[in-house]
């Protein structure tokens, strides 16, 4: 984020790179970037001559610096900005003789997404010297909640770790679909709300009590009635709730218990800090681990790795629906 802060901050002083190489596996930073390139660096007089956006699948880079060399017209600076430059991989390092001496009247942007350029490689080095290069990185997923409290807490909202936690169980890590969903959370609600479970299922139509989180809780509990009414619930939606996720979740939650029974300090701090988790789902751990005692969790995860190859085709003639019941039955007993 600071990266990102001091890029904008540059921008809207007018300390402009000719070049911006952004790149990566997380595309929602590069769109944001580039976006904000797009929208200030020219007023809207100046942007009918002397802005142009092409497209990787259209052009080619003779294409772009074709564009790149031209001089603005009744301004100070043209911006030209390649969209999907991805699919010009193969040819970019035909880049290098412009970015070595690149039209200084030019703001060349250039989205690269979920691809990067090989460090070893002279374009890489070229540009980072000429002009600016940014990559992207992809979220693990316990650092998107962290992200969704910040990206709210800017817009004065808050939120509670079990909402943020089901938008990622919900959404993934793509930071686009959540900042959608949290942009259309943020129409709704008034400023200074609390962001809850039931605000994100009457508004995103996400179960607050038949989700992936709600099972993980209710076998961390051993609570087999309820854990029995949630994979009812999902085999009457499977769309919305596919087995290759409540696996993954509960490989997660039951690799981290393993974790956790290893652990030699056990305070609440610690336990946060080495399982990667918020606080407020510490004391979950502590009752699993009465529940599941090591050699038991071991067990566990040798079953979901089963679940995972069946639930994949490999060996098995099941439904998921069985394979899931199957699973949960092994685990609870």
């Amino acid at each position: 984020m600071n990266e990102i802060n001091a890029i904008v901050s540059d921008i809207k002083k007018g300390n402009l790179k000719p070049i911006y190489f952004l790149m990566g596996e997380e595309p929602y930073y590069i769109d944001k970037i580039s976006d904000f390139i797009e929208d200030t660096v020219l007023d809207e007089a100046e942007k009918g001559f002397n802005q142009q956006v092409m497209y990787g699948r259209d052009a080619t880079i003779e294409d772009v610096v074709s564009a790149a060399k031209r001089y603005p017209m009744m301004a100070e600076k043209q911006v030209i900005i390649v969209k999907e430059a991805q699919d010009l991989s193969r040819t970019i390092e035909k880049l290098v003789p412009y970015a070595e001496n690149p039209q200084p009247t030019t703001v060349l942007v250039i989205n690269y997404k979920y691809k990067k350029l090989d460090k070893r490689k002279k374009l890489h080095k070229v540009i980072a010297k000429s002009g600016l290069v940014f990559e992207s990185k992809k979220m693990y997923e316990n650092q998107v909640s962290d992200w969704i409290r910040r990206v709210l807490s800017g817009q004065q909202y808050q939120i509670e770790p079990k909402a943020s936690l089901m938008l990622v169980e919900f959404l993934g890590t793509d930071l686009s679909k959540i900042s959608n969903e949290l942009n259309k959370l943020m129409l709704i609600l008034p400023k200074e709300t609390i962001i809850n479970d039931k605000h994100i299922e009457e508004n995103i139509g996400i179960s607050k009590d038949f989700n992936n989180f709600e099972l993980r809780k209710a076998v961390g509990e051993k609570n087999i009635v309820k854990a029995n009414r949630i994979i009812n619930y999902f085999a009457e939606n499977p769309k919305n709730n596919p087995l290759v996720m409540t696996i993954s979740l509960l490989n997660s939650f039951f690799t981290q218990l393993l974790m956790f029974h290893g652990l030699k300090d056990k305070s609440k701090s610690a336990v946060a800090k080495a399982l990667g988790v918020n606080p407020y789902f510490v004391d979950e751990y502590f009752l699993a681990s009465r529940n599941y005692p090591m050699r038991k969790v071991a067990q566990v995860i040798a079953f979901l790795r089963d679940a995972d190859v069946k639930s994949k085709g490999v060996g098995a003639k099941q439904t998921n629906d069985d394979i899931l019941k199957e699973l949960l039955f092994k685990i609870l007993h």
